[in-house]
C-alpha cells in the first residue's frame, strides 16, 4: 500500500506538504506560517510527536525496517519548508513535470508518482540537496526504496558523529518504468518510452531515476533522523539474493529432489533457469514463476514439506509416461 496523507488532494497526486506555496494558476505565494507545533529551521519545519504526518512517517519507517526497527530510534522528522523563491520554482518545475509525463503516457495517473527513500551522506547532503539540488556526487542514476521498504536507504546513509542518520523521503515521478538489472552501467532509459526503471515489477525493491531527470522526477518532502544500533546481521541476507532459494529450501536441493520424479528435460529446464538467475539474466520472483509452472504447486509443496521434515522424500507418486499425475498444469 502507498504511503498517502490527510491533506493528499485526491485530483493531484503530486500534493504534498511544501505545495501550499503554488497556487492553483501556478503562480507562487508566501508558505503560510508552520502551526505552532511545528518549528522551522534553515530548510526544515520540524514535525512534532502527535503529528499526524509526523506519527504516520515515523511508524511507516520503523515497521518498513523489518527486525532493526525496535532497535531504531527516529529522532525527528522534518518536512521541507520549501520557504524560498528557488524551491518554490523546483516545486513548480516538479508538478509541471508530472502533469506532462502524465500526457505522454496516456493521461490521468500515469505520472506513477510516489513516494520513495533516498539515502544520505549527513546532515550537509542534505542540505545540498535541498538547496542545489542532486549533483554529479549523487552518480549518474538514483537509486530509491519504495516508501514500505526503506531498510536499504536507510543502510547506505551516512553516520555523523553524534550517530545520527539521515534519509529523505521524496515524491518521485517514475512514469512508465522499465526493468533495470543491477550490474548495468547506463546512465539513461533504453529509449524513449520509458521514464525511470525499477528491479521487478511485481515487488520493486528499487527505483531508478536517471541523471537527466533526477533534478526534474524527484522532490525531496520530508527527512528523517534516525540513529540505529546496528546494521550487523542484516548484510547477509540483504546482499546475497544470487542463491535464490524458496522460504524453506535452497534451490540446488529442490532440483535433486524434483529430479526424482519429474523427466530429465524439465529438470534440464529447470537448471537453465536457475543458471540464469545466477547470471542476472532473470530475477528471482521470475525463476520461481517458472519453476512452479514446471513443477506444479502441489509437487512444490511436498518437496518442501519433506525437506523441512527431514525426511526421505513421501512425495514419490507413480508417474505416467509423460509426467506426473499430480503435476499442474
Amino acid at each position: 500500500m502507498e504511503l498517502t496523507f490527510p491533506h493528499q488532494d485526491e485530483d493531484d497526486s503530486v500534493v504534498s506538504d511544501c505545495e501550499s506555496g503554488v497556487s492553483g494558476s501556478g503562480v507562487v505565494v508566501a508558505p503560510p506560517p508552520p502551526p505552532p507545533q511545528q518549528q522551522q529551521r534553515g530548510f526544515f519545519v520540524r514535525l512534532g510527536e502527535g503529528d499526524v504526518v509526523h506519527d504516520l512517517i515515523k511508524t511507516r519507517f520503523i515497521r518498513g525496517l523489518g527486525m532493526l526497527g525496535p532497535k531504531t530510534e527516529v529522532v525527528s522528522v522534518r518536512r521541507n519548508a520549501c520557504s524560498d523563491v528557488v524551491s518554490q520554482a523546483r516545486l513548480h518545475s516538479f508538478h509541471a513535470h508530472a502533469r506532462a509525463v502524465a500526457r505522454l503516457r496516456g493521461g490521468g495517473n500515469h505520472a506513477n508518482v510516489k513516494y520513495a527513500w533516498y539515502r544520505t551522506n549527513g546532515e550537509d547532503d542534505v542540505n545540498d540537496i535541498v538547496s542545489q539540488g542532486f549533483g554529479f556526487a549523487h552518480g549518474p542514476k538514483l537509486v530509491l526504496s519504495p516508501d514500505d521498504a526503506p531498510l536499504q536507504s536507510a543502510r547506505g546513509c551516512g553516520v555523523g558523529k553524534d550517530g545520527v542518520r539521515h534519509a529523505l523521503l521524496c515524491r518521485v515521478i517514475l512514469g512508465r518504468s522499465e526493468i533495470v538489472r543491477d550490474n548495468t552501467e547506463h546512465c539513461y532509459p533504453s529509449c524513449e518510452e520509458y521514464d525511470s526503471g525499477v528491479d521487478s515489477f511485481s515487488g520493486p525493491t528499487k527505483y531508478i531515476i536517471w541523471s537527466n531527470r533526477m533534478n526534474t522526477h524527484v522532490l525531496p518532502a520530508y527527512v528523517v533522523s534516525f540513529r540505529v544500533s546496528s546494521f550487523k546481521g542484516m548484510e547477509k541476507s540483504e546482499e546475497e539474493p544470487l542463491r535464490p532459494t524458496s522460504p524453506w529450501m535452497p534451490f540446488p536441493t529442490l532440483i535433486s529432489a524434483l529430479s526424482k520424479v519429474l523427466p530429465p528435460c524439465d529438470i534440464a529446464l529447470i537448471s537453465k533457469f536457475y543458471k540464469d538467475k545466477k547470471d542476472k539474466k532473470i530475477l528471482r520472483h521470475e525463476l520461481i514463476q517458472r519453476v512452479r509452472e514446471i513443477a506444479g504447486d502441489k509437487l512444490l509443496v511436498a518437496a518442501i514439506k519433506s525437506y523441512r521434515d527431514n525426511k526421505k522424500p513421501s512425495f514419490l507418486q507413480s508417474r505416467s509416461k509423460n509426467g506426473l499425475a499430480t503435476r499442474i498444469k
